[in-house]
């Protein structure tokens, strides 16, 4: 059973600032927490996506492939068009190698190695990456390869981009690998293209570019515990419009204290010799939230509604939790605070008078 209350907060305001200008043609800053738009700038249009195809190829690459599997390049995976992490006919190299080329160095070659190893065929890799753009909801979204060269039926929109992200961040293996500043495979040195690791320590994830597209840069950064996705589209100053987006984002946030060590309720006892036994847990929580995030906070006491017989302080009763709408953003266990003992057992009227009743039959 759960029991839903609302406890005292105390704020510490942090004030959301001005929307700041911005270059791109489309843009959108995207908290995947909440499913919150922070900002948006021709979120819906369809546009080309440049390498920010990558991520979908990645995901498409993780979801069917083993990262550790043994590779031996083919040919025609070589000397593709476009950025290259170099791969050379007949070296072997595993699925992890191929993803640190295609995410950090923008290989077109991984992407094409990572297609080809689809056992259908290349061209069914891609219909994956369609496929998966279906099962998540993505719309105005498709793929016509798995690099990102420029095509007409290739496209994506700033708000779709961000929520791929979300789902790829999800992903340990693609998160790890887009966080990478520079990494050594298969005799290569790799460095990220993503500026934004280094200047404002984001966590990732991918830039691109084509004469068509003009720069796309997707990013993703973390703060007071939570994460913003950032998407810009054929935008001449992306870096500086990111980190302009991330100051404004995350002023739209205020830290709240929502839980503190110690009693945390009470609980009904029955057949005890008290009628009420004290709850406690031993953590405390804080969340930075937006004002409305705030009005959404639940806190949960998840166990019994009632306790039958004895209660034993500081053994487990059930957790705390704290939602915000259905998401479970925190869980701690939680204790009896009280000793009890079971009061002994007194038979009912009924049982009394079978008892007596069944006694004169004997005699």
């Amino acid at each position: 059973m759960t029991l839903l209350f609302v406890v005292g907060f105390f704020v510490m305001p942090v004030w959301a600032g001005e929307k700041p200008p911005i270059s791109a043609a489309s843009a959108v800053l995207y908290d995947p927490l909440s499913g919150a738009v922070l900002y948006e700038k021709n979120a819906d249009s369809r546009r080309g996506m440049a390498s920010t195809t990558k991520i979908m190829t990645a995901i498409i690459a993780l979801e069917q492939y083993d990262p550790t599997q043994i590779v031996e390049i083919q040919r025609e995976w070589c000397g593709i068009e476009g950025s290259s992490m170099y791969l050379k006919a007949g070296e072997r190299l595993a699925v992890s190698d191929l993803l640190y080329g295609l995410l950090l160095a923008s290989g077109n070659d991984a992407a094409t190695a990572l297609a080809g190893l689809d056992p259908d065929g290349p061209e069914a890799f891609v219909e994956k990456m369609n496929r998966k753009a279906t099962e998540l909801g993505l719309n105005d979204t498709h793929f016509e390869n798995p690099s990102g060269l420029d095509g007409e039926s290739h496209y994506t929109t700033a708000l779709e981009l961000a929520k791929l992200t979300a789902y790829a961040m999800e992903l340990p293996d693609f998160a790890a690998i887009v966080a990478a500043k520079s990494v050594t495979v298969a005799g290569r040195t790799l460095n990220n293209h993503n500026r934004l690791l280094r200047e404002i320590d984001a966590c990732g994830v991918k830039t691109g570019f084509t004469k068509a597209c003009g720069r796309c840069l997707v990013s993703a950064k973390e703060q007071n515990g939570r994460m913003l996705i950032c998407v810009t589209l054929n935008d001449p100053d992306d870096w500086k419009d990111h980190k302009a987006l991330y100051e404004y984002g995350f002023s739209c946030y205020q830290s709240y204290d929502l839980v503190g060590a110690g009693d945390c309720g009470s609980l009904p006892l029955i057949n005890s010799t008290k009628t009420r036994s004290r709850l406690y847990c031993n953590e405390s929580v804080s969340f930075w939230l937006t004002e409305e995030e705030y009005g959404n906070i639940r806190v949960a006491l998840c166990g019994p509604r009632f306790w039958y017989g004895a209660t034993r302080a500081g053994d487990p009763y059930g957790t705390l939790q704290i939602r915000l709408d259905r998401e479970v953003l925190w869980e701690t266990p939680v204790y009896f605070a009280d000793h009890s003992e079971e009061l002994p057992y007194e038979p009912g009227l009924l049982e009394r008078f079978l008892t007596i009743l069944f006694r004169r039959r004997e005699h």
